[in-house]
């Protein structure tokens, strides 16, 4: 999370790729002195916590620079340099600085929606991590996984860069194409192409289902969400809802002054939702004011669920009685604030400060929020694109002839294996396919057929009797509301 200039609110740090804005934490702080608010632009020993010594082995090195290197180098450059190398000795993903055009380019995205392929990142170990794609966005219907590492962008590889250089490389107007190299764990490097888009900036998703089981989705926390929750809720209520599944699945975080308004009426009156510890191990704790709800109450979680989401998850299942039924969250337990006014040039710092711990004094950081009941989803949930960079043929093997095998099992054919080796039984599970899709009858998996096959899967995993998890959760409320 991270503080906003001098609004004293904490945002869940991340970066998005198209430059989307981050998870936001109420939290008030001493506010912290500004030597620029001072007007001294080259302090006195001491007055920048530099000995003398310091301060001139700082401003040696950028006179040698200026005077003697090679070429001529641009002296904002320099600085932005300097800063940059400082807060990366701090080995913190979630502390960065933006120069004056990243900072202006992410505060337009604050206030208004943006193009790009909708996936939030982190810069951990000096390599782009995806924390979470965005549900709806180019980034997941193109299989983009939370943990998947973004080598390079169009050819370009991203290894030395910082995150917004990270993040202006990957975004990029709507209709134009990013293709990712990616690592996934335990599987070769893979190419993924996605091609950008407008990021829908609907966040509340709504519906009754079979017996009376209301299900609400957040997508996002941001401005307007927690007034369109509360909406979504009061009408399930009044149709007669006996339980309530939320779901914050691929949820990367938003508004935590949402987060807090959502939470509230889960959970009664004086009950803990979060606790905020700061570098002395002093804990300030934001209380409920709601009254809590009788009907059970379900939270979907996985690994893309991050910051404001564990923030729900954690509250709803240790002060509302609510049970978390799918996989362990991302794991993100830290605070940042934002010092904006401290340079005077428009840039920022954004700098872990504080933890974030649930009510029961959990940090989750690196470790995630295990969920109550464990439920993974079918395997060809999280298969990962085919390369098509050759034609998959009969007894050729490998990631790619796996994955294949994978979504034709998913999609109710038989390949008789799913080891990596095309045998017999997956040529006869290929034509299948391609005689039901209208394709020419060959076996083979062309480009033509691997497009054709990972719509299919994408359209079995956006359908809801294909979500076991989901299924666990309705299970889980008929049977507590039958009670």
């Amino acid at each position: 999370m991270f503080l906003k200039g001098r609004n004293l609110v904490v945002f869940i740090a991340f970066l998005l790729l198209g430059m989307f804005a981050s998870s936001i934490l109420t939290l008030t702080i001493v506010q912290p002195s500004s030597l620029a608010e001072r007007g001294q632009a080259n302090p006195p020993d001491g007055a920048s916590g530099l000995s003398a010594a310091e301060w001139n082995k700082l401003s040696t090195t950028f006179k040698l620079i200026q005077d003697n290197y090679v070429s001529e180098v641009d002296k904002s450059k320099l600085i932005d340099g300097a800063v940059n190398g400082m807060l990366g000795a701090l080995d913190d993903p979630y502390t960065t600085y933006m120069d004056p055009k990243e900072a202006s380019q992410f505060q337009d995205v604050l206030n208004s929606s943006f193009q790009g392929i909708g996936a939030e990142v982190s810069l951990e170990e000096g390599r782009v991590k995806v924390v979470s794609p965005i549900k709806g966005s180019p980034a997941e219907k193109a299989g983009i996984l939370a943990n998947d590492i973004i080598l390079a962008v169009n050819g370009e590889k991203l290894d030395g860069l910082t995150l917004t250089e990270a993040v202006a490389k990957i975004r990029g107007p709507k209709g134009s194409q990013a293709k990712l190299q990616i690592n996934r764990p335990g599987m070769d490097t893979i190419e993924v192409i996605v091609v950008r888009d407008d990021i829908p900036v609907e966040t509340v998703y709504s519906e009754m289902l079979e017996g009376q089981v209301g299900k609400i989705e957040i997508r996002e926390f941001v401005q307007h969400t927690a007034q369109k929750f509360k909406e979504a809720l009061k009408q399930l209520e009044d149709q007669g809802m006996k339980g309530l599944v939320i779901d914050v699945r691929n949820n990367p975080g938003g508004l935590f002054p949402a987060v807090i308004e959502m939470s509230e009426p889960f959970l009664a009156s004086g009950k803990t939702i979060v606790q905020v510890e700061d570098r002395n191990g002093e804990k300030q704790a934001t209380v409920s004011k709601g009254t809590g709800k009788k009907y059970p109450v379900a939270v979907l979680i996985n690994n893309g669920s991050a910051s404001a989401s564990e923030i729900m998850a954690g509250a709803l299942q240790e002060m509302g009685g609510a049970k978390l039924v799918g996989e362990k969250t991302y794991g993100k337990g830290t605070v940042q604030i934002t010092f904006d006014k401290e340079f005077g040039d428009g840039s920022n710092i954004k700098m872990t400060i504080m933890k974030w711990l649930t009510p029961n004094g959990n940090w989750i950081h690196k470790k995630g929020i295990a969920p109550d009941i464990p439920v993974e989803q079918p395997a060809y949930f999280k298969v990962a694109p085919l390369s098509k960079k050759t034609t998959l043929k009969q007894d050729m093997a490998g990631d790619d002839v796996k994955n294949l095998q994978i979504m034709l099992e998913g999609i109710g054919q038989t390949p008789g294996r799913t080891d990596g080796y095309f045998n017999d039984k997956t040529v006869i599970a290929v034509k299948a396919f391609q005689r039901l899709n209208n394709l020419p009858v060959t076996g083979e998996v062309d480009e033509k057929t691997a497009q054709k096959l990972e719509e299919t899967v994408a359209k079995e995993i956006r359908s809801a009797k294909n979500d076991l998890q989901l299924k666990a959760a309705v299970q889980y409320i008929q049977s507590s509301a039958g009670k």
